[in-house]
C-alpha cells in the first residue's frame, strides 16, 4: 500500500510525520482543485446543455 511507504520515507518522530502528512494532503487537494479538476471539466466532460427558450414570456 502507499500509506506505509509514505509513512516510512517521512523524516522525524510520529507527531512531525502527522503534520507532514496533513501538509501533503492539503497540497494535494490544492493541486487537484486548482489544475486537475478544471482541466477535466474543460477538456474531458461534455459542455453543459445551455439551451434557453428564445420566446419571451408574456
Amino acid at each position: 500500500m502507499i500509506f506505509p511507504f509514505v509513512w516510512r520515507i517521512l523524516p522525524g518522530p510520529t507527531a512531525l510525520k502527522v503534520i507532514e502528512l496533513l501538509v501533503l494532503l492539503a497540497a494535494l487537494v490544492f493541486v487537484l482543485f486548482t489544475w486537475v479538476f478544471p482541466w477535466i471539466a474543460a477538456d474531458i466532460l461534455p459542455p453543459p446543455d445551455g439551451t434557453v427558450d428564445a420566446t419571451p414570456s408574456p
